[in-house]
C-alpha cells in the first residue's frame, strides 16, 4: 500500500511539473542599473518575430505592449512606437523629459499546437535599455520563456512575457 501511494506522488510530481511555464532572464554584467521613476520611458516596437519562415503578424506589438505595461507601473510616463529607429529617437528625444529608450528585439518566436505536439510554445526576446542624454546602453538582458507541456490550448508566445519582463524591469527601479 505504502509503495502505491509513493508512486502515485512521483506520477502527480511528473505531471504537474508539465504545468507550469518556465522562464530564464540572462543579464550580464549590470545587475547595479537603478533607473529613476522620475523620468520616461520610450519603447521602440520590434519587428515581427518568427520562426523559421514562418513571421508571426503582431508580435512585435504585442512583446512592446507587455513592455510598455511593466515600466507603466514604475515610470512617471511611457510611449511606444514604431515609427525611429534608435538613432532617430536618441536624437529627437535629447532634452525631453524621458531619460530612457527601451529597443527590444525579438530573437525567437515559436507558436506551437503543444497540446498536441506536445513541443511547447517558446519566445526569447533581448531588451536593451538606453540612456537618452547620453545614448549609452545602461542594461541588456535576453529573456527566454518555455510554456507549460498541459496546455489544453489557448497558450500563445505572447502569454509567455508578461511574468520575466515584469521581473526584470522591477530589478531596475528596485
Amino acid at each position: 500500500m505504502f509503495k502505491k501511494g509513493i508512486l502515485g506522488i512521483q506520477i502527480a510530481a511528473v505531471l504537474l511539473s508539465g504545468c507550469t511555464a518556465t522562464y530564464n532572464i540572462n543579464r550580464g554584467n549590470d545587475e547595479g542599473v537603478q533607473l529613476m521613476a522620475t523620468k520616461g520611458v520610450y519603447i521602440i516596437s520590434p519587428e515581427d518575430g518568427h520562426y523559421g519562415d514562418q513571421y508571426y503578424a503582431n508580435s512585435g506589438q504585442m512583446t512592446a505592449s507587455a513592455i510598455e505595461a511593466a515600466f507603466s507601473i514604475y515610470a512617471t510616463h511611457v510611449n511606444t512606437s514604431d515609427k525611429c529607429t534608435l538613432e532617430a529617437c536618441l536624437a529627437t528625444l535629447k532634452g525631453s523629459d524621458y531619460g530612457y529608450i527601451v529597443e527590444p528585439d525579438i530573437l525567437n518566436w515559436e507558436d506551437r499546437a503543444t497540446e498536441w505536439s506536445g513541443k511547447p510554445d517558446r519566445i526569447s526576446v533581448k531588451i536593451s535599455v538606453y540612456d537618452v542624454s547620453s545614448g549609452d546602453r545602461l542594461t541588456q538582458v535576453i529573456l527566454d520563456g518555455k510554456s507549460k507541456w498541459a496546455t489544453f490550448g489557448g497558450d500563445h508566445p505572447q502569454d509567455l512575457l508578461s511574468e520575466p519582463v515584469g521581473d526584470y524591469v522591477a530589478s531596475l527601479y528596485d
